[in-house]
């Protein structure tokens, strides 16, 4: 925490009204109003792509064929910056960054064998999305192997790097890579902020919508996601989940003929049947009258 203190202070970072408390997280010093500002970064401590094309990997990742994602481009430049070690700028900030993740792509087939049947399917996606970006990769790190020794040997002999990047990037941000989320606990996934890019000031912004008392816990706001997708992109669940709903699988006899021969097939993706606290889902309710219609319609 102090490594990653004094790095955001030497890219014009100041000081943030929280204190760091053991094993909790963050709390407020003072009382935080509704909208004050809780943590400002300067475009300098964001990893965004401009960072990366702007990097010694920029002629790489701009001379490359097709063009590389955002996400790829962000895995690459944590890789390498984490092969790189204590010589690398962003060291501060990838240290405390976890070593591994709780996101499906960790699960072993065992685990994966005993998730429910709409959870498997799509962390067998995730798998493959993260296959994927691994394969586009290997050509970006050939190229790279002329300025930095031994890079491949480390990239190709496991795929736990490349595993670490994606997760890193993809529980931490949408666009660019912030170390706020590190700041904050995230336990509390109902907690009001809102996050942004300001454009006047050029920092990126966390704000308290409700205010915060005074030695009260500040957290960060995952969004209105049920616990399949939070552990499908953060890997964890929350107890008493306000948005928690239970799916309904498509089963394996009477509904998967029905989907398979009716007429509005398009409609019955099979997404969002789903029961809430609230009830069934307009989704699911409109599959279940569809279903017992005659099927001679």
């Amino acid at each position: 925490y102090v490594r990653l203190m004094k790095f955001l202070h030497q890219q014009q970072f100041t000081s943030t009204p929280l204190q760091p408390v053991l094993f909790t997280g963050n709390n407020s010093l003072n009382p935080l109003l509704p909208g004050e500002l809780i943590i400002s970064l300067p475009a300098s401590c964001l990893l965004t792509t401009s960072t990366v094309l702007n990097s010694y990997l920029g002629q790489y990742i701009k001379r490359r064929k097709p063009r590389c994602s955002a996400l790829l481009a962000l895995c690459v430049f944590l890789l390498c910056e984490r092969h790189r070690g204590e010589a690398s700028d962003w060291f501060s900030y990838i240290n405390v960054l976890p070593k591994s993740y709780t996101c499906p792509v960790y699960f072993t087939d065992d685990v994966m064998a005993v998730l429910p049947a709409s959870l498997q399917r799509q962390a067998f996606v995730q798998r493959e999305t993260l296959q994927e970006l691994y394969s586009s990769s290997h050509d970006i790190f050939s190229n790279l192997t002329e300025i930095m020794n031994h890079l491949l040997l480390y990239l190709f002999l496991s795929g736990h790097p490349s595993r670490w990047a994606w997760c890193s990037v993809n529980t931490r941000s949408v666009f660019m890579a912030h170390p706020s989320n590190d700041f904050l606990s995230g336990e509390d996934v109902y907690a009001l902020v809102k996050a942004g890019f300001n454009d006047v000031t050029g920092c990126y912004e966390i704000r308290s919508i409700p205010g915060i008392r005074r030695y009260q816990q500040a957290f960060i706001n995952y969004g209105s996601h049920d616990n399949q997708r939070l552990l499908l992109e953060y890997g964890f669940v929350a107890p008493g989940n306000p948005h928690s709903v239970v799916y309904v699988d498509e089963g394996k006899t009477l509904w998967k003929k029905f989907v398979e021969t009716n007429t509005h097939r398009a409609f019955l993706s099979l997404r969002n049947l789903t029961i809430s606290s609230d009830g069934p889902s307009w989704r699911l309710m409109t599959a279940l009258r569809l279903f017992s219609m005659p099927q001679t319609l």
